[in-house]
């Protein structure tokens, strides 16, 4: 080995253990990949972020074939490849997290935005997507994955509040109940007169609550607004994009950004992304869930979803799951509120399917083998078009 990469090598060994004493951490810079074709902006956009990031403490592997000096990377032909070297970035484990622009997420785990409002330019994360088909057990989870994020990024006792949607009601009472069970949840105030954690469109501009509760539709729409609101709409100039997926026992860190994101979101994704690595989320997510758990968390909700139930739900037939298979086909279209009832159907098919959560809404997955077969079945059924 050359003498120049002898020193090069040592000098970036006591770079690491600086940057591992500087920030608390064993093993140096977070090292969080970024697929960067599909932008609406074009590549050039995406690695402006990784760029930026990079200058920011982040180790950043860039998927895609754009090259710069201090971002590693990856290069691959076409979206498709990046989002399967993405993959298997992760499952390797050679980066710690990704950023990318639309993600699969399975029912059960939704998305934590985190944005800067602009009534008094404070940082306030938005609990949203879909962490339940039920959307008060939803809203519930959509807390606790709030407050995951949060402490992960270092807001020791951060606040909660609900926005004023349908559902903002049940989701406090449940959440004041698990509260009084021991659960230590801090509630935010609302800046109107009348106050209460249940917040108003105002609070949403002024950032009243450390983490803002809401269903996945509102808080997509949410997220836009905040972030595109200076650009007319066609470009996201500020905050750090839609978030982590979190959910309980889930182990993959994957962040999502907007084909409408810019450079300086994307930045704030991958910046995200390393703050929660810093932070070691899995050891807080953990904690959150067993102290939730023990709190009552589990029977609050099924208590919850119980009282909703039609009663003829009770005396529905019990339909037992195929044998499990690979499902990576997709299955677009469904109502949310539906998505169980559809997966039950091709289960009746003898298909094995599972309901998820795609870049344009939910989704029924079926393996590939099975997808010309199952769309008949749920056209049939009503539930696609």
């Amino acid at each position: 080995m050359a003498k120049d990469q002898v020193k090069t090598m040592i000098a970036q060994t006591f770079l690491d253990m600086a940057d591992a004493l500087e920030s608390g951490r064993m093993g140096g810079r977070p090292k969080i990949a970024l697929t960067g074709m599909g932008s609406e902006h074009g590549e050039e956009n995406a690695m402006q972020g990784a760029v930026l990031a990079a200058k920011q403490g982040v180790d950043v592997y860039y998927i895609g074939t754009l090259h710069h000096e201090g971002v590693t990377t990856v290069e691959v032909p076409d979206e498709e490849a990046g989002h399967k070297k993405m993959e298997e970035l992760l499952e390797s484990g050679q980066v710690q997290g990704a950023v990318t622009m639309h993600y699969p997420f399975p029912i059960g785990v939704s998305t934590v935005g985190r944005c800067v409002t602009p009534g008094k330019g404070k940082e306030m994360f938005i609990a949203t997507g879909t962490s339940s088909v039920d959307r008060i057990e939803g809203m519930v989870k959509n807390a606790i994955y709030g407050i995951i994020a949060a402490k992960a990024c270092g807001v020791e006792a951060p606040t909660v509040g609900i926005l004023n949607i349908d559902g903002a009601r049940q989701t406090e009472t449940i959440l004041k109940q698990l509260q009084s069970n021991g659960y230590p949840i801090q509630f935010a105030t609302s800046g109107r007169a009348d106050g209460g954690c249940v917040m108003r469109g105002n609070d949403v501009l002024t950032g009243s609550p450390d983490i803002m509760v809401m269903d996945s539709l509102t808080g997509n729409v949410v997220i836009k607004m905040l972030a595109a609101g200076t650009s007319g709409g066609s470009y996201e100039t500020i905050g750090y994009g839609y978030g982590p997926g979190i959910g309980e026992g889930y182990d993959r860190l994957v962040m999502i950004v907007s084909r409408a994101s810019g450079a300086r979101v994307i930045a704030g994704a991958l910046t995200y992304a390393a703050e929660l690595v810093a932070g070691d989320y899995q050891a807080v997510c953990k904690a959150e869930f067993e102290a939730a758990n023990k709190a009552g968390l589990k029977k609050l909700l099924a208590d919850s979803v119980a009282s909703r139930k039609a009663p003829a739900a009770a005396a529905a037939e019990e339909v037992k799951a195929p044998p499990k298979e690979v499902v990576t086909a997709a299955i677009a279209g469904i109502e949310v509120m539906d998505l169980e009832d559809a997966v039950q159907l091709l289960w009746k098919n003898n298909i094995y399917a599972e309901s998820g959560m795609g870049c344009t809404g939910p989704i029924v997955l079926v393996s590939e083998a099975n997808l010309e077969a199952a769309k008949p079945i749920l056209q049939k059924g009503g539930y696609i078009g």
